[in-house]
């Protein structure tokens, strides 16, 4: 169960760090690295609590 937790902690990290390192590249430049990690962060927070939003609803 933590493995799985992990997995999916990592690979929507790395999703998301490459999708909004890709349109910074492409729209705004070159972008840094504080930028990535922090807005990576954040819709990887975002995530977490749909997923526990999710939950709760589901099970009252």
């Amino acid at each position: 169960m933590i493995l799985r937790e992990l997995f999916i902690f990592i690979a929507a990290f790395a999703a998301f760090a490459s999708a909004i390192a890709a349109y910074l590249a492409v729209f705004h430049g070159a972008p840094s690295f504080k930028e990535i990690t922090s807005t990576a962060g954040a819709a990887v927070i975002g995530l977490y609590v749909g997923r526990y939003l999710q939950h709760r609803l589901n099970h009252g």
